[in-house]
């Protein structure tokens, strides 16, 4: 009998529950989040001789038990969370608790047997790290640019450097040579702005030349693609952790939400593009007024 265990992972303790073929519970445990507690999970397991994990995909919270579950020569698959909760609201069981959530994994993965296999974090774990440590620091720059502006606003009404402008370095030596004519705490706070998107600006640009000599290293026919440069083949190999766990380009394209999915009754029959999951897309950032310019009441 195969036995599929489904885990549901949290900081500090990880919920196991064992599975049938039939999908009914034969077994669970909680252990703590730490490599001895994951050892212990592995020795309970060893009572199932023909096994499977199922884990559900969420890295930052499953990233070591998976990998340690790997080393043990354990075989895993992920499942996706949408999957996992849709599973949940069709079981006859009300609620939600770890050991429900754990067996709505388990049972996600018998019902969809094409799941993706996990594997050990490699080149591409270390592309998509890069790729958002870039991001964050985009983002702080960001701020740091909209800060300024109010500031210079502030200072010299009518002027605006131009969209995008403060990326580059010309641009921000006019700012410094206008700021040098003022004095007081604004204009101290502008120059200070002006350092350290001076310093984001270098560091990004040394992160894009760094993931492009990876990309080019790893997978260098995305370079080829109309349209893909090195950070959008970067954050093609990131989200997918590495791709040979899809079994085919039919899975990946469930994965990432680009099959098409039917909308036709009767005739004439047609489709519509598939969306990315809710889980895997990002909402952008609120956006706020800085505290120069407060908002109006």
């Amino acid at each position: 009998m195969m036995v599929t265990l489904g885990c549901d992972a949290h900081k500090k303790t990880h919920t196991i529950v064992a599975a049938d073929e039939a999908g009914a519970e034969v077994g669970s445990v909680t252990v703590p989040a730490t490599t001895e507690g994951h050892l212990r999970a592995v020795r309970w397991a060893g009572q199932f001789q023909q096994r499977q994990w199922a884990m559900e995909d969420c890295r930052s919270l499953s990233r070591r038990f998976e990998a340690d579950l790997l080393t043990a020569g354990e075989r895993v698959v992920r499942v996706p969370p949408k999957m996992m909760a849709g599973v949940r609201r069709s079981a006859r069981t009300r609620g939600k608790s770890d050991p429900i959530d754990a067996l709505a994994v388990a049972r996600a993965a018998l019902r969809e047997p094409g799941l993706p296999v996990a594997r050990l974090d490699g080149p591409s774990r270390e592309i998509k790290l890069l790729v958002d440590y870039r991001e964050s620091l985009v983002r702080e720059r960001t701020a740091a640019q909209n800060r300024l502006r109010w500031r210079l606003h502030e200072l010299e009404p009518g002027y605006d450097p131009p969209p995008g402008g403060l990326n580059r370095y010309r641009i921000l030596n006019d700012v410094e040579a206008l700021l040098a004519q003022h004095h007081g705490l604004v204009a101290d706070l502008a120059r200070r702005e002006v350092a350290r998107i001076r310093d984001i600006t270098g560091e990004v640009n040394d992160l894009e030349r760094d993931i492009t000599a990876r990309v080019t290293q790893i997978a260098p026919s995305l370079l080829h693609l109309t349209g893909c440069a090195g950070l959008t083949a970067a954050k093609l190999i990131g989200e997918a952790a590495d791709i040979t766990r899809f079994k085919g380009r039919d899975a990946y394209a469930m994965w990432s939400g680009t099959a098409p999915i039917p909308v036709w009754s009767g005739n004439p029959q047609r489709a519509q593009p598939g969306r990315k999951p809710a889980n895997q897309r990002r909402t952008p950032p609120h956006r706020h007024h800085p505290d120069p310019m407060p908002p109006r009441r």
